[in-house]
């Protein structure tokens, strides 16, 4: 008998070991680790003003070195506003991007239908696109987006050689470059290069704090500071200037705390069960090693009795690997992906192997 909703429900409730990302908790626990936190002297932010957000943005611009930076509800906002002022001043609509960008295949063309905008795809979905991708749209263009690491490929990142050669290539020829950060914290490791570093590459970056820093929600969007203050009128016009966001700010500010000096931990973890996953037969790793703490594991069998098998697993085990799996191009695997957080971290490498062997086990 398949596992049901309910059973997934209870299941989850009784189990003490994730190996994705952080130890859930409640809306409850959240809100009470952020009282813990906030200064009992903050005052709210009223519309974008005040030294809670504006101290905030203070930091994230110095951190990515930057001159200003505007905290927005989400990257869903701050991207398209980055890249129609780009474009606008440049006087062409072309932005151009590799074909799982996140305003692509997660925005519903708001970019086009918000902003008037138009894409230009680079490369192959299965692989970062190269220089020579860049080098062959015939089309001119008024900005560039680069994904740093790209998520839908399993968080795969260019060298830094390559990096450096593809927006010294934009720059000298007055193309703007945006850094969709997302993910931005993870790179460090891989890079061995300072956020304001990685960051100087780019016009303009966004990054998040609701990833692996754990945040409530929210973004910034930082750059220079004519470009900053010209992206606070469109936030204004989108409806995102809300009278306070303050419990956004806290909690990224807390989860910059937190997790902020522990990715390190986390990439190195996400290689270590790379390493011990890769002794499977029944397991493809994308990238393997992984370049930061996500990877894609591709497991092969049927993939119902798979996510029912991981499901007893967690009930016997009180450990949850995965909760479910998507279809891939070849029909014998399904995946997931992993992001590796501080809950991994409590699980004993030695035993993540067996706990998937039992799934391909009870699978059969």
């Amino acid at each position: 008998m398949s596992i049901t909703e309910q059973d997934k429900e209870r299941i989850l409730s009784q189990c003490k070991r994730f190996l994705a990302m952080h130890y859930p908790r409640s809306p409850r626990e959240v809100l009470h680790d952020l009282t813990e936190f906030v200064d009992p002297e903050a005052k709210a932010d009223r519309y974008g003003g005040g030294e809670l957000i504006t101290s905030f943005e203070e930091e994230i611009a110095h951190l990515l070195g930057k001159e200003a930076a505007v905290f927005m509800p989400s990257g869903t906002m701050c991207q398209p506003i980055a890249l129609r002022i780009w474009c606008e001043r440049k006087g062409c609509k072309r932005v151009a991007y590799h074909p799982t960008c996140h305003l692509e295949i997660h925005e519903y063309d708001g970019y086009q239908r918000l902003h008037g905008l138009e894409r230009v795809l680079l490369g192959s979905d299965r692989q970062v696109f190269t220089l020579e991708d860049l080098k062959s749209v015939p089309e001119t263009l008024g900005a560039l987006l680069i994904e740093l690491p790209q998520r839908e490929i399993g968080g795969q990142l260019p060298s830094w050689e390559e990096l450096v050669e593809i927006t010294t290539w934009a720059r000298e020829r007055g193309i703007a470059t945006h850094l969709d950060g997302a993910r931005l914290w993870e790179c460090k490791p891989f890079y061995q290069r300072e956020y304001a570093e990685i960051a100087g590459l780019f016009d303009t970056v966004y990054v998040s704090f609701y990833k692996v820093l754990e945040g409530i929600a929210g973004a910034v969007l930082a750059g220079p500071a004519d470009i900053i203050a010209e992206a606070r009128i469109w936030q204004r016009r989108q409806g995102g200037n809300l009278i306070s966001l303050y419990p956004y700010v806290l909690s990224a500010r807390q989860g910059m705390q937190k997790h902020l000096g522990r990715i390190d931990e986390y990439c190195a973890k996400a290689r270590e069960i790379a390493a011990a996953l890769s002794d499977l037969p029944q397991i493809e790793i994308l990238p393997n090693p992984p370049q930061t703490n996500m990877l894609h594991l591709f497991l092969r069998g049927d993939r119902e009795r798979l996510v029912d098998a991981a499901w007893r697993v967690a009930e016997e085990t009180q450990t949850v690997l995965f909760r479910m799996l998507t279809p891939t191009l070849v029909p014998q695997y399904s995946k997931f992906e992993l992001s590796i957080g501080e809950a991994a971290l409590e699980i004993p490498t030695e035993e993540i192997s067996p706990l998937f062997r039992r799934v391909f086990e009870m699978a059969e």
